[in-house]
């Protein structure tokens, strides 16, 4: 199982270093690494003799992995304190790669399935707690070697296994994506998650990602769309228990109270028999689907969601204990669901005509929340309750101030020290 800040892979990527993290300076991403810093300037320790030609670099195809070991090599003769290099930790792995590809013939071991799958579960189990980013560039650099095990042509046992882990990484990736805001790259990658589901053959599967893709519409587009994808998803998953079976109902009702809006009693009841119906097949599922919040589903999750549709819908007081009883089950460092979930309270404040109140809350959250977790997720539902909030209280004045930490007028850090 990975853990967060490890080494989260045996096998890093080419390019990347041995501990998993980010590829610095790669050409394919511009010169930047795959979190958007700037790649690392300075000679480099594996660049080629002062006094020689230029060989080129690996990715160009130009250098042999052993010219960048010698190069490596006499540098340290020169200066035994340097320190490695991305381009001489590329080539060792470079080297390990082509070990791996004649020992194995081109395919992929047990064990090494073995071990992707538990990495990758590992990233389901990191979803709430680490920083989005920073788990999407984990999760890529995994995605890019499965993608590489998959161009070959393997046993039909690890192909299928080798898709499964395609699904898991894609969706994982849009979910992400989702997070920090990205909608076209969020449905892009659900949709290389259907094409590898679909390889499978495993209808749950291909449930779980129809119902985990209505969330870019529920959130960033039209509700109707989000509840045809959830309905979708209800009818693949079928009449066994399985994840899919509770979100899809999960989302159908949140999407609904989106489109009935608020006092709408026919609509109240149909997104209680969801939600209970919802309810009951969670009570269902194993415990390592009630475990895991990105590929399973949470009682806390539930409460939630519940939360959500409720207030939507009107229904103020359900709403509030829904909320409570979610924060009463999260552990402080799953921030994102929290701040969501504390949101969610702060609309309840508002719409029980509280709007100092709630402006207040939800300018604390902004606060409290750690800046790496501070995505445009969670700024998109912040802006809707200031809209919520300027629909009745238009010159509210605490609107003005909350509006300008919504939007980073003020400074990050007094925001982040108020």
């Amino acid at each position: 199982m990975a853990v967060y800040g490890e080494p989260a892979r045996v096998d890093p990527v080419p390019g990347g270093p041995a501990s998993g993290g980010p590829v610095s300076g790669d050409p394919a991403f511009g010169g930047r690494d795959l979190c958007g810093e700037p790649a690392s300037v300075g000679p480099d320790p594996c660049g080629p003799d002062p006094g020689g030609p230029d060989p080129g670099g690996l990715d160009a195809g130009g250098m042999n992995p052993g010219d960048a070991l010698r190069g490596m090599l006499l540098t340290l003769m020169k200066d035994g304190a340097v320190a490695a290099s991305s381009r001489f930790l590329a080539a060792a792995d470079q080297l390990r790669r082509e070990m791996d590809d004649a020992l194995l013939d081109r395919t992929v071991s047990v064990t090494m399935l073995d071990h992707r799958e538990e990495t990758t579960a590992g990233y389901g189990a990191l979803y709430m707690t680490a920083p989005p980013l920073r788990l999407l560039c984990d999760v890529l650099l995994d995605f890019s070697d499965v993608r590489r095990m998959c161009a070959a042509h393997q046993p039909i046992e690890c192909a299928e296994r080798l898709c499964r882990l395609a699904v898991q990484l894609a969706g994982l990736t849009a979910i992400a994506m989702i997070d920090l805001g990205d909608q076209r790259l969020a449905r892009s990658f659900f949709r290389t998650a259907r094409t590898a589901a679909d390889e499978t053959g495993d209808r749950r599967l291909r449930a779980w990602v129809a119902a985990r893709e209505a969330l870019v519409p529920l959130y960033y587009g039209d509700p109707r769309e989000a509840a045809a994808l959830a309905r979708a998803a209800t009818d693949m998953a079928g009449r066994k228990p399985c994840v899919a079976g509770v979100i899809a109902p999960v989302v159908e009702a949140r999407a609904l109270a989106r489109l009935a809006g608020r006092g709408r009693r026919e609509a109240l009841d149909r997104a209680r028999i969801a939600l209970d119906r919802a309810r009951e097949m969670l009570s269902e599922l194993p415990p390592a689907d009630t475990a895991n919040t990105a590929f399973g589903y949470t009682e806390r999750q539930l409460f939630f969601h519940e939360g959500d549709a409720l207030v939507t819908l009107g229904d103020y007081q359900g709403a509030t204990r829904a909320f409570a009883h979610a924060l009463r089950l999260y552990p402080p460092a799953e921030f994102l669901d929290r701040a969501l979930v504390m949101f969610g309270e702060a609309r309840c404040l508002a719409e029980a005509d509280e709007p100092e109140q709630a402006l207040r809350l939800g300018r604390d959250i902004l606060v409290n929340l750690p800046r790496p977790h501070r995505t445009e997720i969670v700024l998109h539902v912040a802006r809707g309750l200031a809209d919520s909030v300027a629909a009745r209280h238009a010159r509210l004045p605490a609107l003005r101030d909350y509006r300008q930490a919504v939007h980073g007028d003020l400074r990050r850090d007094a925001l982040l020290t108020a």
